[in-house]
């Protein structure tokens, strides 16, 4: 079978993306590039958005093992990594595997489920394994963790703590469509459209060794050393405002130099250029600033922070 080239396997994605999602092609960009790079992904948005929709399709689409779970407050470690249990034919304990070993985990409304359970996660994402009684297991390649959280509704829930913020990749915002978009999705579900896309014609593009040979390629992408300056100056200057409690860790320069890198390649370009880190630059560090009180009591937001960044960091020529 002929290998597919990184930039037509990104065209097909998102054509046959557009068959299940309406409008939403920034965020579709910033998965992709989230994709090409292994990085996990946070998503925020209200209900009803598409949000588990779009991660359901990209796999299906990828042709990449798909898991999904729901968290909820009674949710434990285990149920997620999997847990030894006693084989009473056998005599002997054995290892279930929880629904962690996949390719792309997909986590529904991860701060309602308490922080032992979130801490669940920490090694998986960072190591790509799981400990269980002194035993490791590796996990399946590509592993990624898309996790979503509603920005309303916060009685009951758990913030995320920061250790675990900074092991997203990226942190996506998905906003209500426009008034056309939303007639688009009548018209879908008027003619039949159905969630569990078994009546929906999507092509499965490649198969996962193109993605991990499409992974690698990113890798390769040319930056000139004055940009990884640029992306050093950035990543300062979150720690140097004064309404800033926490500056971003040097996780979040090496995420900026990854993610620019694979939005050069959804350009079609092989080398990056500034706008490929400032179009990143929201989404990879706007979870990993921390503001002071009274920022918040001010009305300042992280991604106002990352604007003001960007204007007062020079770009090199």
């Amino acid at each position: 079978m002929e290998e597919i080239k990184t930039k037509e396997f990104v065209r097909a994605i998102k054509k046959e993306l557009s068959k299940v999602i309406v409008e939403q092609e920034e965020v579709i960009d910033l998965i992709l590039i989230a994709l090409l790079t292994k990085g996990h992904v946070l998503l925020e948005g209200v209900p009803g958005l598409g949000k588990t929709l779009l991660i359901k399709s990209l796999a299906k689409t990828i042709g990449i093992d798909f898991n999904r779970v729901q968290f909820t407050p009674d949710l434990m470690p285990s149920d997620i990594t999997g847990a030894r249990i006693y084989n009473t034919k056998e005599r002997e304990f054995e290892f279930i595997k929880g629904p962690i070993f996949t390719n792309l985990l997909l986590g529904d409304e991860i701060n309602r489920t308490p922080p032992k359970t979130q801490a669940g996660l920490l090694e998986t994402m960072e190591e790509g394994k799981v400990t269980i009684d002194g035993v490791e297991y590796k996990l399946k390649e590509p592993f990624m963790v898309f996790a979503t959280q509603n920005p309303v509704e916060y009685e009951g829930t758990y913030p995320l703590p920061e250790a675990l913020l900074d092991r997203f990749f990226m942190k996506i915002y998905i906003d209500y469509p426009s008034i056309q978009g939303e007639i688009e999705i009548l018209k879908r579900h008027n003619k039949g459209f159905d969630k569990t896309l078994e009546n929906i014609a999507i092509k499965e593009i490649g198969n996962q060794e193109d993605l991990l040979r499409c992974q690698r390629e990113v890798e390769n992408i040319t930056i000139e050393d004055s940009l990884m300056e640029y992306i050093i100056q950035i990543i300062y200057k979150t720690r140097e405002l004064s309404f800033v409690e926490i500056g971003s860790s040097p996780r979040g320069a090496i995420a900026l130099l990854k993610a620019s890198k694979a939005n050069a390649v959804l350009m079609e370009r092989d080398f990056v250029i500034p706008e490929d880190i400032k179009r990143v630059a929201y989404p990879v560090l706007r979870h990993r600033i921390i503001l002071k009180p009274e920022a918040y009591v001010e009305g300042i937001k992280t991604d106002d922070v990352i604007n003001q960044i960007l204007s007062d960091v020079k770009v090199p020529r």
